[in-house]
């Protein structure tokens, strides 16, 4: 429940006038919630504050928020001042905290308000009426105010129609913030969507099964599945694939790239050689099924390992 704070006005305002109880840190943190300090003018507060004034039979009317040292308008009508002003001159501050509608028929000569800085500087503000923005927690955030020039009363049911219209107020602020959340999920979703179709585009460039190499001007496709190992040779590279030797001028990084990651593993500066065609690690050596009877020991060959590559070369072998 909230709990008296030490910013609640102890004065009354109005004879038998009721100020809530409300612990200040919650109602900020209310407040914030709503992400509408500051913010530019939204029409539909526009329309609501000018409703306000023709049922009030006023000129001015506003939506104010009342932060932790400052009152600031949402939305105004027949009101030309600053967007802001400080809260220790606010009336609109006890309105807020009051249980139902505060309205004060003679600012001028009302005891409470008639010392206030604002009201003594300018005498054309004498009546004022205003509702308090309760969020659906009950914490008061604001108010929906009238201001007339002279001397005004209110019929009850034109002080009805102002309580509704200060539901409507915060109605529209659940909206808003509700829209504002869906955004920012829609932009995490999104965020989460790029990431997930990047990660797959990553995956599938990474799973391709084949190549194409340049051959005497001409391209020829190669099966990334036939290749047993590649080797360095200056400025070229041989792709030993099946029986087949292919030389293409290239560099091994370039080739490690366009080698599915899961397949292939760098084992040496010069060589590059398919995982699963290694049939046995011999001391700095790897022996790689090439499938070729041609190679000096049958159809295997040992292929050296570079000892910066070795650890990596046996973490993503399943070793017992």
């Amino acid at each position: 429940m909230p709990v008296k704070t030490r910013q609640s006005p102890t004065a009354q305002p109005l004879p038998g006038a009721i100020l809530r109880n409300v612990d200040e840190t919650q109602r900020l943190e209310a407040l914030r919630n709503y992400q509408i300090l500051d913010t530019p003018a939204e029409t539909v507060f526009d329309d609501l504050v000018r409703l306000a004034a023709y049922i009030c039979g006023t000129p001015t009317s506003m939506v104010s928020m009342i932060d932790a040292d400052r009152q600031w308008y949402k939305a105004t009508t027949g009101f030309d001042g600053a967007a802001a002003m400080p809260r220790k001159m606010s009336i609109c501050q006890y309105a807020m905290l009051s249980e139902d509608i505060m309205e004060v028929e003679d600012l001028m000569t009302n005891a409470f308000f008639k010392a206030n800085p604002m009201i003594a500087a300018d005498s054309q503000i004498r009546f004022y009426v205003g509702a308090p923005l309760l969020t659906p927690e009950g914490f008061p955030i604001g108010t929906l105010c009238a201001i007339d020039t002279v001397p005004h009363r209110l019929t009850e049911p034109q002080r009805e129609a102002l309580r509704i219209l200060a539901r409507e107020v915060v109605a529209h602020l659940e909206l808003r913030r509700a829209r504002l959340q869906l955004e920012q999920e829609q932009r995490k979703l999104d965020g989460l969507l790029r990431m997930a179709n990047d990660t797959a585009e990553s995956l599938y460039m990474g799973s391709r099964n084949e190549i194409f190499i340049k051959q005497d001007h001409k391209l020829v496709r190669v099966d990334t599945v036939d290749i047993r190992y590649v080797e360095a040779l200056g400025d070229y590279v041989n792709i030993y694939a099946g029986r087949e030797r292919h030389t293409v001028y290239s560099t091994m990084k370039e080739l490690e790239t366009k080698l599915p990651p899961r397949e292939f593993a760098r084992v040496h500066r010069k060589y590059i050689v398919r995982l699963d065609r290694i049939t046995a690690i011999e001391a700095d050596a790897v022996v790689v099924d090439t499938g070729r009877s041609t190679d000096r020991i049958g159809n295997l060959m040992p292929v050296p390992i570079g000892s910066s590559y070795k650890a990596a070369l046996l973490s993503r072998l399943n070793l017992v």
